[in-house]
């Protein structure tokens, strides 16, 4: 007669008890894996759509609203190929010159309270004659003839996987693809150097 093993020195079974501890967390890592993986890959794909179709809008007749639209349809059909329903969104900023769209230096203000924000009837040079101050010098729009637009379109969406529910954070995701052209020069590129001054709201 075979004597059974104590309890305690008993091993049998141990695998699934090691793996039962384990199995909840590498599940959670391989969640968060994918759910990386999916952001980035969505990104990388949005960043080749608003480059291949945002060249249209160097075009003569971008500056139209018909055109923008149209530009606009065409990256939200591409876009709603990899995640149906979605409903991008756009904006469009114009600068003189490449090196201000790259730099996207603020227009001058007199920060008199020292929050780094233009508020609290603060004077400010409308440097770009647009009416309005501007955090990066540019101006909402296509512009015109040899202006440079930088282009930006933002998804959001529901994330892949609920791992935020695990580990907090959003439930939606945002990723978000720009690209510099530069109009087509159709015409004289407008002087836009302005002196005068307004006051922030």
């Amino acid at each position: 007669m075979t004597r059974r093993p104590p309890l305690l020195r008993d091993t049998r079974g141990a695998t699934i008890v090691e793996f039962a501890l384990v199995a909840p967390i590498l599940c959670l890592f391989l969640a968060g894996a994918f759910d990386v993986a999916h952001t980035l890959y969505m990104r990388s794909v949005l960043q080749g759509i608003v480059q291949k179709t945002g060249r249209d809008s160097t075009l003569e007749s971008s500056t139209t609203a018909t055109r923008q639209a149209e530009i606009d349809a065409a990256i939200t059909a591409q876009v709603r190929e990899l995640y149906n329903g979605i409903t991008p969104s756009f904006s469009r900023r114009y600068f003189t010159t490449y090196a201000q769209a790259a730099a996207k230096v603020p227009e001058v203000w007199v920060d008199t309270n020292g929050n780094g924000r233009c508020d609290a009837q603060e004077v400010y040079v409308d440097s770009n004659g647009n009416g309005t101050w501007d955090a990066d010098g540019g101006s909402a729009g296509v512009g015109g003839a040899k202006d440079r637009v930088v282009y930006t379109v933002t998804l959001s969406y529901p994330r892949m996987l609920p791992i935020h529910k695990f580990i907090g954070g959003s439930a939606t995701t945002t990723v978000s693809a720009t690209t510099v052209l530069q109009n087509q020069p159709y015409a004289d590129q407008t002087t836009t150097s302005s002196t005068a001054t307004g006051r922030c709201a």
